[in-house]
């Protein structure tokens, strides 16, 4: 009973925190007539018109007082755009900025970010961004911004920006066209919040007062813009996007070389006021970067981020289903890529695809695709069709439920596509919970699986649950996974499993410290397999203390105890010719983590971190290390090197396994951009070169030239290298 006393006066307690709001902050925004000289200065007559939201308050380093730097958001609109006018206060001129290259990362640099949540909805919201030097990033927010899963920089749209610079201040305008949004039409009011980075005084500022344990770019906490009228018909414009290509690839390793040609593109069609329509013949991703090469010591597979354009819209209406790490039915970069005849994982051309996103009304949002992919029947590929339907509909304040079916069917009747191969069908029911304040967040959900000759066993189900408040924070989890649960578009880690997770976390937040707040933390997680009675798998205990700093420095250090049983021969050092650990045998290991991150406000940062313990029945010493350099604003020179150290008893292999990865990346000007990535990793046996230089002509129109080569890290032999010129243009309609 004492325990249950005291969980009830600390949530009870927070809920009262939490219910002591500060009062609804809010503007008018006022119609104009007459044109803005689009200059970084604010000397049109017209801003004098305009209604200020001022007045921000302090987020980092402390929550509780008005902003010490402050700042003021003038807007005005007209038929055509929202026009913004900034005024930045500082303490100098000395920013910090990492590069003159639009979508920069807003934490370590001085800038402002503006929010607008369109559909009063605290859901989704729309993101632009601007630095002292007048430099751009637009973005998406989804799911309330809970956690990073939900916010993304890759999404583009035309708009204009320039900043002046002044002793003690710097001020920008913004004109963003009303088509780069969607709302409905008649709308008189859109929910809005700003946050604002500054080095110099080291301050976190927001507009509307935010939590210091919630996210800045979180949406519950936000104020109201007023339109002086109702806004008119969204029209966003038809946008075509045709791309040509031409390179050349010489494959060394299968002696094979040959020049191409390429043409194809993308079409951004309006349906009404809140959908798009994306249409996509032959795509070409070529000037996306290469992925980021990782040092992968588990028996799981490692997802990476989706980087492609076509898939970037809206993309959490098809992706935020199950469960992130365990159970995703939908994992976009599963399309256009499949396996050889060897099991190698290889580049399947997609033909073309249509794709329906957005809002049907402000509580219920659809999406729809269908993409196409090309046959190769040198490597026992067919042609599929993958398809998906995905609808959400908001339930109370800002909770949701969501249902989706996707579907993956195999065209033609070669012998080589099996059975199994035919199609692959999903269909899911999921709630997710989001409360009001942000207090409590969870999700349920329930999929079932459908390919050819398999009944039963085919369910992934889930619960969760997370609290956090100022002080005290918790969460429990459970996944199931069926052993015949299988969906070829999603990430299923592993399948035949009963997850538990749960944690516990508490908040210090000392005054008149060094120390802005620290925490400790509790972690348990247990996995059994049902086909074997419950059979214990794997666990994992963790305990950890965090600490962040006043000068944004941060430390952590962790405790952890594991048990794994093997079901299959591994090789934990991945060697080829290893003896691996054998199947049906299970290990206790233990280790501990120290973790340093220095202030990345400062023109040269670094970050280090090692893990030293038990590892499976031997040892291991894994040192991470990475540092940046920036010669403000032209360059960003940046190094990254993990050393894992596998030692393990005779007669199983150990191994040193290095990664190494250079990176340098110039900007000329705002248009002319020139980076080089270099990767080494022998876990791969590959030694990557990609260098790419890139200039934008016009508004996100672009000429790439890239060149990539690869070699063998053992032999140091050649693998294969290729360089190719793209051309796209951007064409509104």
């Amino acid at each position: 009973m004492p325990i249950l006393r005291w969980l009830a006066i600390f949530v009870l307690s927070s809920v009262l925190v939490y219910s002591q709001e500060l009062p609804e902050k809010k503007f008018t925004v006022k119609y104009i007539s007459g044109e803005i000289t689009l200059d970084g200065v604010l000397d049109d007559y017209v801003w004098g018109l305009a209604e200020a939201a001022d007045n921000f308050w302090e987020f980092f380093p402390v929550d509780s007082i008005p902003a010490r730097q402050q700042t003021e958001i003038k807007m005005l609109y007209d038929d055509t755009n929202l026009y913004i006018g900034i005024t930045v206060h500082t303490v100098g001129s000395n920013y910090a900025i990492e590069s003159l290259k639009r979508d920069f990362r807003a934490g370590n640099s001085d800038n402002i970010t503006l929010l607008f949540d369109t559909f009063n909805d605290a859901n989704n919201a729309f993101l632009f961004g601007v630095n002292p030097y007048g430099v751009r990033r637009e973005g998406l927010v989804s799911g309330g911004g809970l956690n990073l899963r939900g916010f993304t920089i890759s999404w583009d749209v035309k708009w204009k920006a320039e900043s002046r610079i002044y002793d003690t201040y710097y001020t920008s305008e913004l004109v963003i066209p009303l088509t780069s949004f969607k709302f409905r039409e008649g709308e008189t009011k859109w929910r809005f919040n700003s946050y604002r980075f500054d080095t110099q005084s080291n301050e976190q500022s927001t507009w509307a007062h935010i939590p210091q344990n919630q996210n800045i770019y979180g949406l519950t906490f936000m104020g109201e813009m007023h339109f002086e009228k109702p806004l008119g018909k969204s029209r966003t414009p038809m946008a075509l996007i045709p791309y040509l290509v031409a390179g050349t690839y010489n494959d060394r390793e299968n002696n094979v070389q040959e020049n191409s040609f390429d043409v194809g593109g993308d079409a951004k069609i309006s349906v009404g006021n809140s959908m798009n329509l994306d249409v996509t013949i032959n795509p070409d991703f070529s000037q996306v970067e290469v992925d980021d090469q990782v040092t992968n010591l588990s028996r799981f597979e490692v997802s990476l981020p989706e980087k492609r354009q076509f898939f970037i819209d809206n993309n959490d209406l098809f992706a935020d289903f199950g469960g992130s790490r365990d159970a995703n039915p939908f994992f976009s970069r599963r399309i256009g890529i499949a396996a050889d005849t060897a099991g190698n994982t290889i580049e399947n051309p997609i033909l073309g695809g249509v794709r329906l996103s957005g809002k049907l009304n402000p509580k219920f949002r659809l999406g729809f695709f269908s993409i196409q992919t090309e046959k190769d029947e040198a490597n026992e590929i067919p042609s599929n069709n993958n398809s998906m339907l995905a609808l959400q509909h908001v339930v109370f304040s800002r909770s949701n439920i969501g249902f989706f079916f996707i579907n993956r069917v195999a065209f033609g009747s070669d012998e080589f596509i099996t059975r199994e191969e035919r199609f692959n069908r999903v269909v899911g029911l999921d709630y997710n919970l989001i409360s009001e304040n942000n207090l409590w967040n969870g999700r349920f959900y329930m999929h079932r699986s459908f390919q050819p000759d398999v009944r039963g066993k085919d369910l992934s189900t889930g619960a969760s649950l997370r609290y956090n408040s100022r002080n005290y924070g918790g969460f429990v989890d459970w996944v199931y996974i069926g052993e015949n649960f299988q969906s070829d578009l999603g990430f299923i880690r592993r399948t035949d499993i009963v997850k538990g997770s749960n944690g516990l976390s508490r908040t210090f937040w000392p005054r008149d410290s060094y120390i802005n707040n620290h925490k400790f933390q509790f972690f348990g997680q247990t996995i059994w397999q049902p086909s074997l009675d419950m059979q214990l798998t794997d666990y994992r205990l963790q305990g950890s203390w965090e600490a962040d700093f006043r000068d944004q420095s941060r430390a952590e250090v962790r405790f952890s105890s594991q048990y794994t049983f093997l079901f299959d021969d591994f090789d934990p050092t991945g060697s080829d010719d290893g003896i691996p650990l054998p199947a049906d045998s299970d290990y206790h290991y233990n280790s501990a983590r120290l973790q340093y991150q220095s202030d990345r406000r400062r023109i040269f940062s670094y970050r280090l971190e090692s893990t030293i313990g038990e590892f499976f029945n031997g040892e291991r010493l894994s040192v991470e290390a990475g540092a940046n350099l920036r010669i403000q604003p032209k360059a960003f020179i940046g190094m990254q090197l993990r050393y894992d150290r596998i030692t393990l008893p005779d007669p199983y292999p150990s191994a040193d396994i290095w990664l190494i990865v250079p990176r340098v990346e110039i900007t000329f000007s705002k248009s002319i951009f020139w980076s080089t990535l270099i990767q080494y990793s022998n876990q791969r046996d590959n030694l990557g070169i990609n260098s790419r230089l890139q200039w934008r002509f016009a508004p996100l129109s672009d000429l790439f030239l890239v060149y990539t080569d690869n070699y063998f890290v053992n032999s140091f032999s050649p693998k294969f290298r290729s360089i190719n010129l793209k051309f796209t243009y951007w064409l509104n309609i």
